[in-house]
């Protein structure tokens, strides 16, 4: 067990989200139990992930999508008012880092994505490395497409749809997890084979076709449960507190 503000220090230690100008509110965002023994984590503070923690008794949320974000309505009603009167009942903490969980070298997203689908990190596009974003590098090997929507699928789960803008072996790639499709671009200008993010836009057919960069999009939920996991146990070894994750299905 740790106090909340033990917590809380902790993980701004570690992700530093001062450095970044995001659209919502990162770290503490609905205040709950001033004690923490077990944190349930998942992608997206849903209702679903709040009756997971309630169920099995967690005092905290740590998730990547929380709550408050920009030009989001500030009225309490429906859905939120629903999700905030379990939270409040259960004295549930909610703890949200969106921009800092993509961007940590070691914890976030995008360089556990990379784990995952055996990638090597060379660079970052967008930034200095552990504030940007956009990652470059290399595939173990060179691969064709249906090589790495292979791989893709058994490691993630979920098929990608592949937009093809060429034939040739990729071996040179860019990724963002998320919603980045619009960074198909700076990919571009990159020189990689092809780019890797979680959602597609009608748009993005086109450029890839006619650009000449194929593009995988491996699924917005897909892409994005390795940084809550890796944070979570990150902070459970060093808090000595329980982590749990829970996967709630979204095929998005």
């Amino acid at each position: 067990m740790a106090e909340r503000q033990q917590v809380l220090e902790m993980l701004d230690g570690v992700l530093e989200p001062w450095r970044f100008r995001d659209y919502t509110i990162n770290g503490l965002q609905v205040e709950g139990a001033e004690h923490i023994a077990r944190v349930m984590g998942g992608v997206t503070a849903s209702e679903a992930l709040i009756d997971e923690a309630i169920a099995w008794q967690a005092d905290t949320l740590l998730v990547h999508h929380g709550y408050f974000w920009k030009n989001e309505p500030a009225q309490v009603t429906g859905m939120k008012r629903r999700r905030l009167a379990k939270l409040l009942a259960h004295d549930i903490n909610v703890l949200a880092y969106h921009l800092p969980l993509d961007a940590h070298p070691e914890l976030g997203n995008n360089i556990q994505l990379a784990h995952q689908l055996g990638w090597t990190m060379d660079r970052v596009l967008d930034g200095p490395v552990g504030q940007g974003i956009l990652y470059a590098g290399r595939t173990a090997v060179p691969m064709t497409h249906e090589a790495l929507a292979d791989a893709m699928t058994r490691e993630l789960g979920r098929a990608p749809l592949v937009l093809a803008g060429h034939d040739r072996p990729i071996s040179r790639i860019a990724w963002c997890t998320g919603g980045a499709q619009d960074m198909i671009q700076e990919a571009l200008a990159a020189g990689v084979d092809a780019f890797v993010s979680g959602e597609v836009s009608e748009r993005t057919t086109h450029i890839a076709r006619e650009e000449g960069i194929s593009y995988f999009a491996a699924g917005h939920h897909a892409t994005e449960r390795g940084g809550v996991q890796a944070l979570g146990s990150w902070l459970a070894e060093n808090a000595g507190i329980a982590f749990r994750f829970a996967d709630i299905d979204n095929p998005v």
